[in-house]
């Protein structure tokens, strides 16, 4: 009884954290203005099936795919044996779903437990990849300082945790053989029962306090983690699926419009054209802070796995200009934090400038290669374009050369210093 108060008071504490955690995440994404990205949604679940839940962009390099994958699935399948630990430990039994699955348990727990050492292997693998001998993509400046702590947390985590399942289950099993109890398995499972040299020689009261405590470890570090994951990148496992959802379904060099623009031309040009009355005027062109961005911009920084495939593929940062895709999503998720966190610098401070440069935002030559790198569908540009826009028609402060060839359209219909008679003379050259 006691043990099930005690149990049942972690829980409650554990889920009640998550939950404060999840509704700040929500303040984060309120910050923005609405995206408008409601329509199509036939496509967008079919995206979402195809990006999210089938890993469709992972492919290209197949290693990491492949071990991204067993850790995927390892998370989502291993979970399911979280069920009987509630069931146990609210109900103050012990391995309640055993009698009624029958030998159907026994395979269960077999195939948990490979998807276990599977998911332990993957993680070192990840580990030495970062650490060790991986791409210069997770060696990156974007990474120095607490990304980089927090990868390794996550990788270390979850080793501890399948550890602790696959050790249970062997001190289980070898308390059982010492006491000269019936055994309720004709045999050890599969992978813990590789691990039973390491119990032999044990007391049974030794071996009955290791079980239990590897599982209150295992409960107790699941909600440890749950109540890590909204302040980590990893909490992309869950996000993934809502951020594929809100993808921008335009074709990728389809830059969109500003409605307020766009009614200001049709009005202009068009006599017949009647402003919508109810329209509300822009607060500002662009974007300036997270308030001026978009829901699924704000989606997208939360989103980040910091994998840096965008930034690896960004031929700007390729030839060593400061622009990093990644850095931008990171550097939006941060200003988000900083201005729920409230204080001076949330109101003295601005994304632009402050935590994204005015240099970054001119490297980019809006190729779409961070988008098209990306494995859920970050669009770092729609922020980039969004602050040029601001910089641009609030500030009046483009490049040079962009007010030369903007001037250059304005009088000449292209960006050369040509008259349009003379436009086409390169041909003859």
């Amino acid at each position: 009884m006691i043990s099930s108060i005690v149990f049942s008071a972690v829980l409650a504490a554990g889920v009640a954290g998550f939950t404060y955690q999840v509704r700040r995440l929500r303040r984060g994404l309120a910050l923005a203005r609405p995206s408008g990205r409601h329509d199509r949604t036939s496509e967008r679940w079919a995206t979402m099936a195809r990006v999210a839940l089938g890993q469709g962009k992972m492919g290209p390099r197949p290693l990491a795919a492949a071990m991204h994958l067993i850790v995927y699935v390892g998370f989502v399948l291993i979970n399911v044996e979280v069920l009987e630990i509630l069931l146990d430990g609210v109900l103050g039994t012990h391995r309640l779903l055993r009698a009624p699955l029958g030998s159907f348990y026994d395979g269960l727990m077999n195939f948990f437990e490979v998807l276990g050492f599977l998911v332990i292997v993957a993680c070192v693998v990840f580990l030495g990849r970062r650490l060790v001998a991986g791409p210069e993509r997770l060696k990156h400046p974007d990474l120095a300082g607490w990304p980089q702590r927090d990868a390794v947390n996550i990788l270390v985590i979850e080793i501890v945790l399948m550890s602790a399942l696959l050790l249970m289950n062997a001190a289980e099993y070898q308390h059982q053989v010492a006491s000269n109890e019936q055994l309720v398995t004709s045999s050890p499972w599969w992978i813990s029962g590789l691990l039973l040299p390491l119990f032999r020689g044990w007391s049974t009261s030794a071996l009955s306090a290791f079980a239990t405590s590897m599982w209150w470890l295992h409960f107790v570090g699941i909600l440890a983690f749950l109540n890590y994951l909204p302040r980590s990148k990893h909490f992309h496992i869950i996000l993934a699926f809502p951020n594929v959802w809100y993808s921008k379904l335009a074709p990728r060099g389809q830059i969109p419009a500003m409605n307020s623009v766009t009614t200001e031309i049709k009005a202009m040009m068009d006599p017949s054209f009647v402003p919508d009355p109810n329209a509300v005027p822009p607060a500002r062109f662009g974007a300036k802070d997270v308030h001026d961005l978009h829901f699924a911009n704000l989606l997208n920084a939360y989103s980040c796995t910091e994998c840096g495939r965008c930034t690896s593929e960004c031929p700007a940062n390729q030839t060593g200009k400061k622009l990093s895709p990644r850095r931008i999503m990171m550097a939006t998720r941060d200003r988000v934090d900083e201005v729920l966190a409230g204080g001076e610098s949330a109101t003295q401070k601005t994304l632009l400038d402050d935590w994204i440069s005015r240099e970054e935002l001119w490297a980019c030559t809006t190729c779409n290669a961070c988008v098209e790198a990306c494995p859920v569908n970050i669009d770092p540009l729609d922020i980039i374009l969004q602050m040029r826009q601001y910089l641009v028609m609030e500030e009046s402060a483009a490049p040079s050369t962009v007010n030369v060839a903007m001037g250059n359209i304005e009088n000449n219909a292209a960006p050369w210093a040509y008259p349009q008679a003379d436009r086409g003379n390169w041909i003859q050259s």
